[in-house]
């Protein structure tokens, strides 16, 4: 295997979270794109909430973020997302190079990656099986093809490591044509209407633009998001960068789908601007 072949973050979701080949996976994409709406906003998006499931599931809600920022003006891409099943300290990095899927690489920003590990302490890992962020992708890949990008895996949630990496990711970013991308399910595994319930005040706290309420709801379980910290932590950020408002452009949850009502999870799309 050659130096570019191992240097290659090999996908891992490929051919069961969404499809494993070029052509089904672009028109899967294009196809859900195409149904979402794009919002009357005032000015272009600094930061998304994007859901992290199974594009089945999760995709059609992950397009109405997406579809806001379609061909916009937009040089780096910064995706955090939580870490699942591996240990990642407090924040961790591809050691790749690129990222791929079926769609092709996408390039890891190694400039960004260095000047964020000059702010806080980064973990650069190898064969990671983190999904949350490779499912981000192929969308990205979508809408903003030239774009690189900056992989953030959060392995602690706490509001102080939001709050130091959000200082962090907003100095890095400051002055280029970035955008932020948080990626979270909601609640998991409640009935439709408990969803509901606790999705609410998840929508609530982003649409009033409180990251610390929100981490407090997460606190005391009055909501659920398994990526609450990736959501605080772009939330922080893009205050910094001058977002002041926060819109949550649609809401379903698995049940919706699948018509199950019993066992559901939720998913949201947000747009910061």
């Amino acid at each position: 295997m050659s130096a570019a072949q191992q240097d290659i973050r090999r996908s891992v979701i490929a051919g069961s979270w969404y499809p494993g080949a070029e052509a089904p996976l672009r028109a899967m994409v294009q196809g859900f794109l195409a149904q979402a709406d794009e919002a009357d906003l005032p000015c272009a998006p600094v930061g998304l909430i994007v859901p992290h499931a199974g594009y089945v599931y999760s995709g059609q809600v992950a397009a109405h973020a997406y579809r806001q920022v379609a061909g916009r003006d937009v040089e780096r891409v910064v995706v955090i997302s939580p870490v699942h099943r591996m240990y990642a300290g407090r924040y961790a990095v591809t050691r790749s190079a690129y990222y791929e899927t079926p769609l092709g690489l996408v390039e890891v920003d190694a400039e960004m990656v260095a000047a964020l590990a000059g702010l806080v302490e980064v973990n650069r890992v190898g064969r990671d099986n983190e999904h949350s962020l490779e499912i981000q992708l192929p969308f990205l890949q979508q809408v903003l093809p030239a774009a690189k990008l900056l992989p953030i895996m959060m392995g602690a949630q706490d509001l102080l490591s939001c709050q130091r990496l959000a200082e962090a990711v907003s100095q890095v970013v400051a002055g280029r044509k970035a955008l932020l991308v948080a990626s979270t399910d909601l609640s998991h595994f409640h009935t439709q209407d408990g969803a509901n319930q606790l999705d609410q005040v998840f929508i609530r706290d982003v649409e009033a633009f409180a990251p610390e309420r929100l981490m407090q709801h997460l606190a005391t379980g009055e909501t659920e998001a398994c990526g609450g910290g990736p959501v605080a932590t772009v939330m922080l950020a893009a205050k910094r960068l001058g977002a002041q408002q926060a819109r949550i452009v649609k809401y379903a949850t698995s049940g919706d789908v699948t018509g199950d009502q019993s066992n559901v999870v939720g998913y949201a799309a947000g747009v910061l601007f």
